[in-house]
C-alpha cells in the first residue's frame, strides 16, 4: 500500500506552460511508490497547485489500497477532468476552448462557450486561478475560453460536482484555468507558426481597408467617433431632425463619419497564410530560504477565414429568404502576462497579470432572394445585395493577488482580485441594395425597404472586484478530520450602449444617384445636396433608426455574498466523506437607461434571492486500485445579463439578432452522480459514471422573426422544468512497444490510446397549465406549450459525444505523433417560432465528426534545441450545418470549414 501526503493548497492539475523543458521542470516530482519516471511521462505527478477555492484537506498521511491513483484525484473529493500541459501538447490547440472540448463530457459552439454534459454556456462558469473573470461579450456573463491562447494557461480543471467552497452558481461545472507562476530555472522562449486553410488561403474572399495599424488589432484613431457626434450623443437628445436638431446639423454628423476606409469592399483573391509569434522568459531567484520566480509571455496570432454560406430564414411552411453570404474574418489576438510568486517555508504568494486582445475584421457580402420583395427563385437576378464591414475589439485585463499559507494543522488562503473586460464595434456598418428590372442593376436610394444604409456604434464595460478567505483546520487527535470554512465576495458591474444611425435622405434621390457604389453613394458630394446644386435644401444627413425608448442602454450589476462550512472526515478505513453547505446571498440588477431623458422606460425589480445549498460526496476505495464516488447537491443558475437586458445585440458570428428578456428567474438544479474509477497502471485509467440533473426554470434560447423582417431574433424564456440524465466513459492505455522490435527507435516509444464517450438525455417537462413570460415580446403570460414541446431536449445537448485519441510517442524525449478524432452528433442550437400559436420545429446543429493529425518532435540545430509541431484539422473536410425542418427544410447557416495546415517551431536559450 502506498501513502499520501497532500498539500495544504488543493492540488488538482499537472505540469506548467507548454513542453519545453524550463516550463515542463516548473515543479517538484510528488514523492509515489515508484518515483522512477521518464522525463516526458504524462503520468510523471507534478507539484503544481491550483489557485482554487478552498484550503487545507486532509493533511495526514490517508492510506489508500491502490498504488496509482493520482495524486489530484485522492486529494479532492469531488469528480473533476484534468487537462495538463501535455495534453493540451498533444492536442496542438491553438485556444483553450478547442482544448477542452477533448474533455469528457464537454462540447463548445461556435462562439467559443464550454457546454458541459449537454448543458449551455449559462450553465458553465469560468475562473482564472479561482477567482471570477467578466465577459467582453455585450449579452454574455460567461466569458468565451477561445479568447485564451493555449500558450498562457498553465493547465486547466473541470470540476462536474458541486462542493461548497465554489460559488452557488454551479450546473454543468466550473472551468478553473491555471497560469504559471514560478520556473524551475531561468529560460528564454521564441515561437513562430505560419498556417494554412484550404477554404481560405489563397482563395477568394472580401476585405477593407479599415486603418493602417489594422493587423496589430489596434485601430490607429480612423474609427474613433467624430467629435460632434460624440457631443450629439452625450447631449441626451434622439439624434433625429426635429427641435434639438437641424438638417443642417444632421448633414454635417454624417460628413463627419467616416467612409472610404470602411465602405469599399475590395475583392482579394489570394487571402494571406495565417501566422503566429511568441516570446516567453523566466527567472528564478533564491533569497535566502525563499524562492521568487517571474514569467512573462507575450503572444499574437493573426488568422484569416472565409466562409462561403447558404443562410436561410422562414417558417415551418415557407422560405422567407435565401441568401448566399462571402464573409472573411481576420482574427488577430494579441495577449500577455506577467506573473510573479514567492514561496517562503510552506507558504506561497503569487500575483498574476492577464491581459488579451481579440480582434475581428470582419467583411461580408450577401446576395439573396426575399419573399417580401420578389421571388424565392435561383434562376433570376437575387433580390438584394447586401454588404456588411465590422470592426469588434473584445479586450480582457486581469490582475490578482493569493496567498497561500499553511502552519501546520491550520491554513489560510487569501484571494483578491480585479478584472476588467471591454468590447468595442465601432462603426459596424451595413448596405442593402435592391434589384431593379427596368435598369437591370442594383439601386439604393435610402428609402425604400429594402434599400438602406446604416451603422451601428456600440460599447461595453464590465468590472469585478473580488475577494475571499478560507479557513481549514485538522483536528487534532483525530482519525482524518478536516473542518474548513470560508467567505467570498464579488462585485460586477456593466455598463453597455448601442446607437443606430440610419443615412436619410431628405428628399428623394436622382435614380442614378442610387445606383453609385456606397462610398460616392454617401460621400460629402451626395451629403450636402452635390447632385442637385440648384435645390438648396438637399442632400442626405443620419439620424437614430431605433425608436423604442431608450432600449439600446443599460446598466448591469450582480453583488455576490457566500459563506460555507465544510467537514472532511474519514468515516471507516477507506472510506472518506465530504460534505458541506453554503449560504449564498446575490442582487442582480439590470437597468435600462433612459438615454433620450424621455421618461417612459418601465423597469423590472432587481433578482434579490438568498440560498441554502448542501453538497456531499462520500468516497470508497473498495479494492486495489479502485474507488467509487457518490455525490448530491442543490446549486443554482441566474440568468445571464444577456438574457436580461433589453438592447438588440447582432452576433457577427451567426448574423443573428438577440433581445433579452427582463422578466426571466432563477433556476434551481438538483444535481446526483455515481462514479467509478480504476487505475490498473501508472497513467492508465478506467472511469465509468452516471449522472442525473433536474432544473426547475431553465432558461432556454427561442427565435422568431420580427415582423416586416427576414432575419431572426433571439429572445430567452424561462421553461417550467427540464430533467437531463446520462453516463460517460473513459479509458486511457498505454503499450509499450520495445517488443516489437530490437531497434532502438521502438525501445522507449509507447502507443498512446485515450478515448471517452458521454451519452447525454434530456428533456423538457411542459403541462398544459405551465405558463411563461414573452418579455419584451409584449404577449404577457403564455401557455409554454405556446412556446415549448413537451419532451424537447435542452438547447446545446448532444446525445453522444466521443474523443478518441491514438498516437505514438517517445518517453525519454519529445517525440508525438497523435491522431485525434471528435464526434458530437447533432443537438439544438436554438426553440423555432411561434407560428399560430404553435412552435415551429428547433433549429438543429450538425457537429459532425472531424478528425486530426499533430506531430512534435525535438531536433538539435547547430547543437541548439529545437520544438518543431505539424498540425492538420479537419481532415474529413467536416462541413458545419444549422438547418430547421418543417414542411419545408431551412438551412439556416451552412459552409465548408476547409482542412487547416500550421508548422510552427521554438527554442529555448
Amino acid at each position: 500500500m502506498s501513502k499520501l501526503k497532500t498539500s495544504a493548497t488543493l492540488l488538482l492539475l499537472s505540469t506548467a506552460l507548454w513542453s519545453t523543458p524550463s516550463f515542463a521542470q516548473a515543479a517538484g516530482t510528488i514523492d509515489q511508490a515508484n518515483t522512477e519516471q521518464p522525463v516526458n511521462n504524462q503520468d510523471a505527478q507534478n507539484d503544481v497547485d491550483i489557485s482554487a477555492p478552498g484550503a487545507g484537506g486532509f493533511g495526514n498521511e490517508i492510506i489508500v489500497q491502490g498504488r496509482f491513483i493520482p495524486n489530484e484525484i485522492r486529494n479532492t473529493a469531488s469528480v473533476i477532468s484534468v487537462l495538463s500541459t501535455e495534453d493540451i501538447a498533444r492536442s496542438g490547440d491553438g485556444d483553450i476552448a478547442s482544448a477542452l472540448e477533448r474533455v469528457t463530457g464537454l462540447s463548445v459552439d461556435s462562439g467559443g462557450f464550454v457546454y458541459v454534459r449537454g448543458l449551455g454556456d449559462r450553465y458553465s462558469q469560468a475562473l482564472l486561478n479561482g477567482s471570477p473573470l467578466p465577459s467582453p461579450e455585450p449579452l454574455k456573463r460567461v466569458v468565451p475560453l477561445d479568447i485564451f491562447p493555449t500558450n498562457i494557461v498553465a493547465s486547466a480543471v473541470v470540476q462536474k460536482s458541486y462542493s461548497v467552497n465554489y460559488p452557488g452558481e454551479f450546473g454543468g461545472g466550473v472551468i478553473n484555468l491555471t497560469t504559471p507562476v514560478l520556473p524551475d530555472e531561468s529560460f528564454f522562449t521564441i515561437g513562430y507558426g505560419i498556417g494554412a486553410n484550404t477554404e481560405t488561403t489563397g482563395k477568394l474572399g472580401y476585405t477593407h481597408f479599415g486603418s493602417d495599424s489594422d493587423f496589430t488589432g489596434f485601430d490607429d484613431g480612423t474609427r474613433d467617433i467624430p467629435v460632434g457626434l460624440a457631443a450629439a450623443i452625450a447631449s441626451g437628445n434622439r439624434i433625429e431632425f426635429g427641435n434639438n436638431f437641424t438638417e443642417n446639423d444632421l448633414q454635417g454628423l454624417a460628413a463627419s463619419l467616416l467612409n472610404a476606409p470602411i465602405t469599399v469592399v475590395q475583392r482579394n483573391d489570394n487571402i494571406p497564410v495565417n501566422m503566429s509569434a511568441d516570446l516567453s522568459a523566466g527567472y528564478i531567484a533564491d533569497i535566502g530560504s525563499s524562492r521568487l520566480g517571474l514569467i512573462a509571455n507575450i503572444g499574437y496570432d493573426n488568422n484569416w477565414s472565409t466562409r462561403d454560406s447558404i443562410q436561410q430564414s422562414g417558417t415551418r411552411s415557407q422560405i422567407v429568404d435565401d441568401a448566399r453570404t462571402v464573409r472573411t474574418d481576420n482574427n488577430i489576438v494579441v495577449s500577455g502576462l506577467v506573473s510573479a510568486g514567492l514561496e517562503f517555508g510552506e507558504h506561497k504568494v503569487r500575483w498574476t497579470n492577464l491581459y488579451i486582445r481579440d480582434t475581428l475584421k470582419q467583411t461580408r457580402l450577401s446576395a439573396g432572394d426575399n419573399i417580401n420583395f420578389g421571388n424565392i427563385d435561383p434562376a433570376t437576378p437575387a433580390d438584394a445585395i447586401t454588404q456588411r464591414t465590422n470592426w469588434v475589439e473584445r479586450q480582457l485585463i486581469d490582475t490578482q493577488m493569493v496567498g497561500e499559507f499553511d502552519f501546520g494543522d491550520f491554513s489560510v488562503d487569501l484571494r483578491g482580485g480585479y478584472a476588467n473586460s471591454q468590447r468595442e464595434a465601432p462603426y459596424e456598418s451595413q448596405f442593402v441594395y435592391a434589384y431593379d428590372a427596368v435598369a437591370q442593376d442594383y439601386v439604393n436610394n435610402l428609402q425604400t425597404n429594402p434599400q438602406s444604409a446604416t451603422l451601428v456604434f456600440s460599447d461595453l464595460n464590465e468590472d469585478i472586484w473580488s475577494g475571499g478567505i478560507d479557513l481549514a483546520y485538522e483536528v487534532p487527535g483525530t482519525s482524518n478530520l478536516v473542518l474548513s470554512a470560508g467567505y467570498a465576495y464579488s462585485d460586477t458591474t456593466r455598463d453597455a450602449t448601442r446607437r443606430d444611425f440610419r443615412y436619410t435622405p431628405i428628399n428623394s434621390i436622382p435614380f442614378p444617384v442610387s445606383q453609385e457604389r456606397p462610398d460616392f453613394l454617401i460621400s460629402d458630394f451626395n451629403i450636402f445636396g452635390g447632385y442637385t446644386p440648384d435645390i438648396l435644401t438637399d442632400g442626405i444627413y443620419i439620424q437614430e433608426s431605433n425608436t423604442l425608448p431608450g432600449s439600446q442602454a443599460y446598466d448591469a450589476s450582480l453583488e455576490i455574498h457566500g459563506a460555507y462550512l465544510k467537514v472532511e472526515a474519514e468515516l471507516l478505513p477507506f472510506v472518506t466523506i465530504e460534505a458541506g453547505v453554503r449560504y449564498e446571498d446575490a442582487k442582480q440588477q439590470v437597468t435600462a437607461l433612459d438615454i433620450y431623458n424621455d421618461g417612459t422606460i418601465v423597469q423590472t425589480p432587481a433578482l434579490n434571492n438568498d440560498y441554502w445549498l448542501p453538497a456531499a460526496t462520500l468516497t470508497w476505495n473498495f479494492a486495489e486500485d479502485m474507488q467509487l464516488r457518490l455525490n448530491a447537491s442543490k446549486t443554482i443558475a441566474r440568468p445571464q445579463f444577456r438574457e436580461l437586458a433589453r438592447p438588440l445585440y447582432l452576433d457577427t458570428d451567426s448574423n443573428r439578432s438577440f433581445r433579452g428578456n427582463p422578466f426571466l428567474v432563477d433556476s434551481e438544479l438538483f444535481n446526483a452522480e455515481a462514479r467509478y474509477e480504476w487505475f490498473f497502471g501508472r497513467g492508465e485509467r478506467f472511469t465509468a459514471a452516471a449522472f442525473y440533473k433536474k432544473i426547475d426554470n431553465p432558461i432556454e434560447p427561442f427565435s422568431f422573426l420580427a415582423a416586416g423582417s427576414s432575419s431572426y431574433v433571439t429572445t430567452f424564456f424561462n421553461a417550467p422544468e427540464a430533467e437531463l440524465y446520462g453516463a460517460e466513459f473513459e479509458l486511457v492505455k498505454y503499450v509499450p512497444l520495445d517488443t516489437l522490435s530490437t531497434s532502438d527507435f521502438f525501445a522507449s516509444r509507447r502507443l498512446v490510446a485515450i478515448a471517452n464517450y458521454t451519452y447525454t438525455q434530456s428533456s423538457l417537462n411542459i403541462s398544459a397549465n405551465d405558463t411563461v413570460n414573452s418579455g419584451l415580446l409584449g404577449l404577457g403570460e403564455v401557455a409554454a406549450t405556446r412556446a415549448f414541446t413537451d419532451g424537447s431536449t435542452l438547447t446545446g445537448q448532444s446525445k453522444h459525444l466521443v474523443n478518441l485519441q491514438l498516437g505514438i510517442e517517445d518517453t525519454d524525449t519529445l517525440s508525438q505523433f497523435t491522431f485525434l478524432m471528435r464526434h458530437a452528433s447533432d443537438r439544438v442550437s436554438q426553440r423555432g417560432q411561434i407560428t399560430n400559436s404553435i412552435p415551429d420545429p428547433d433549429f438543429i446543429e450538425e457537429p459532425g465528426l472531424t478528425l486530426d493529425f499533430v506531430a512534435r518532435q525535438d531536433v538539435a540545430l547547430m547543437s541548439q534545441p529545437f520544438s518543431l509541431k505539424f498540425e492538420a484539422r479537419n481532415i474529413t473536410s467536416q462541413k458545419y450545418r444549422e438547418s430547421q425542418s418543417g414542411d419545408v427544410v431551412i438551412v439556416t447557416d451552412a459552409y465548408d470549414i476547409g482542412t487547416s495546415f500550421k508548422f510552427s517551431i521554438s527554442t529555448t536559450f
